[in-house]
């Protein structure tokens, strides 16, 4: 009997694993996308809407209903409305009490009001149990399974229970809750949606900077100085010529300053004789967005081999050539080959190639699904070891290629040096100073300080 009894227990379906209804304030493109994945995940949805009629964009498997009456059959609430739509709920302030109520809302700029929405909407029912969740989370995403989106959903709440029935929901929607602490983070939350690339500003500006001042510094050497002292028109050098000088340059002086931080880090570790104060703010922002400045770089890079690699195929090198062949043939003679010149063409071109090659390997271990592959020894071998070796490279191809103009007065047009001149002063001046950390007289106190040694362990902060 005891066996029996308990095989057919097994066999029984487990109610406990069934969901509670959850009610939707709402019916528009997000509160529709939450319900259809809510009821995909098992969990009965109840609309409340001004209007009962069903409509076809309703999820079949919904009911809908009056809001007092949605709000009666279920403990937790979603407010998929807009801020300004609050005050209706305020008549239901009873009938809310004591009940979950999930403030999902956006606004339209940064800190638009004094209080985020959660805050206010708590101010309006202190009897709810307000949380502020899946506001970072679009109607697209759900729709199409968060298969294309970040899966990441911001959880804040002064309720803990509450709090944590929220974030059960959104693990059964395969989704990540993130626990973001109290409703004072809410502001936060929403403030996050609104931020276009936050940690993009700095490089991106940066590379536009560099990209604008070097376009305009070439055009004026390559172009109007042509014109002007020796007539000739080359304006057409803005399409192809200028951008793939300009790209290498740029390339190089981003993946510098990749690695320049670090270099002040340690110069101010150093001095400080410990690694237990903060980095100036300038610092530790420039610091953290390193990954961004890398990769911008590696864009800028592969533009330049493309730019590179349709050489061949333009007028005006087909003309040189073509030019060059005829002038021999006019004057019935053959230019030998000069040895040495083969020697630096193909030296910088294998070392801008094996250059090329690390960089896009950097950029390939930064990404999220490489880098949670590696653990973090095999992670900054290929970061810093490896980072610094293509940084070598990419700067030995630059200097081989245009270290000939350093001694040529030909190149300092209106006294200016050529552009590849001052692509080196960076990367140069960073090599310089890491030659210098790694001596054993500076790397081995580097190294005990940032192993905990302090040199006025009573003066730290």
């Amino acid at each position: 009997m005891n066996k029996n009894s308990s095989n057919i227990m097994a066999l029984a379906p487990n109610t406990s694993n069934k969901r509670e209804t959850v009610c939707i304030f709402g019916t528009g493109d997000f509160g529709r996308a939450l319900g259809h994945k809510m009821i995909q995940s098992g969990y009965p949805v109840v609309y409340g809407s001004r209007s009962t009629q069903i409509s076809n964009l309703i999820p079949k498997d919904a009911e809908v209903l009056s809001h007092a009456e949605a709000a009666q059959k279920a403990a937790i609430i979603i407010i998929a409305i807009q801020r300004q739509h609050y005050n209706f709920l305020i008549p239901l302030a009873e009938i809310l009490r004591g009940k979950v109520l999930v403030d999902i809302s956006n606004n339209l700029k940064l800190n638009q009001y004094p209080e985020s929405n959660a805050e206010y909407l708590a101010q309006l029912l202190p009897g709810s149990k307000v949380v502020k969740a899946f506001n970072t989370v679009s109607a697209w995403a759900l729709q199409s399974g968060t298969l294309d989106a970040s899966r990441q959903v911001f959880v804040c709440g002064d309720d803990v229970e509450a709090k944590q029935m929220v974030m059960n929901i959104v693990h059964a929607l395969s989704l990540t809750p993130l626990d973001k602490g109290s409703l004072l983070a809410a502001q936060e939350i929403e403030n996050y949606p609104l931020q276009l690339f936050p940690m993009w500003k700095f490089p991106i500006f940066l590379s536009l900077g560099l990209t604008a001042f070097f376009f305009f510094y070439c055009l004026a050497l390559d172009v109007i100085y042509t014109y002007i002292y020796e007539k000739n028109n080359f304006s057409f050098f803005i399409a192809i010529t200028i951008p793939n000088r300009v790209c290498p340059v740029v390339a190089l002086i981003l993946l510098a300053l990749v690695y320049l931080p670090g270099i002040f880090a340690a110069i101010i570790q150093l001095y400080r004789g410990t690694k237990y104060r903060r980095f100036p703010d300038w610092l530790d922002k420039w610091m953290l967005c390193r990954k961004q400045l890398g990769l911008i770089a590696l864009a800028f890079a592969s533009l330049h081999v493309v730019f590179t690699l349709v050489t061949p195929l333009r007028a005006f090198v087909s003309w040189r050539t073509s030019k060059g062949i005829i002038s021999q043939v006019l004057n019935n003679k053959t230019e030998p080959l000069n040895s040495t010149n083969a020697w630096i063409s193909d030296s910088y071109l294998a070392l801008g190639i094996l250059g090329f090659f690390l960089f896009v390997l950097l950029g390939i271990t930064s990404l999220p699904s490489v880098s949670n592959n590696v653990n973090w020894r095999e992670f900054r071998f290929v970061q810093s070891k490896l980072g610094y070796l293509a940084l070598i490279l990419c700067t030995a191809h630059t200097l081989v290629y245009g270290g000939k103009w350093f001694l040529s007065p030909s190149a300092y047009k209106w006294y200016l040096p050529n552009i590849y001149m001052l692509s080196l002063v960076v990367p140069c001046a960073v090599l310089v100073v890491k030659f210098v950390l790694i001596f054993p007289c500076v790397d081995k106190p580097l190294t005990q300080i940032r192993q905990g040694w302090e040199r006025n362990p009573k003066h730290s902060e």
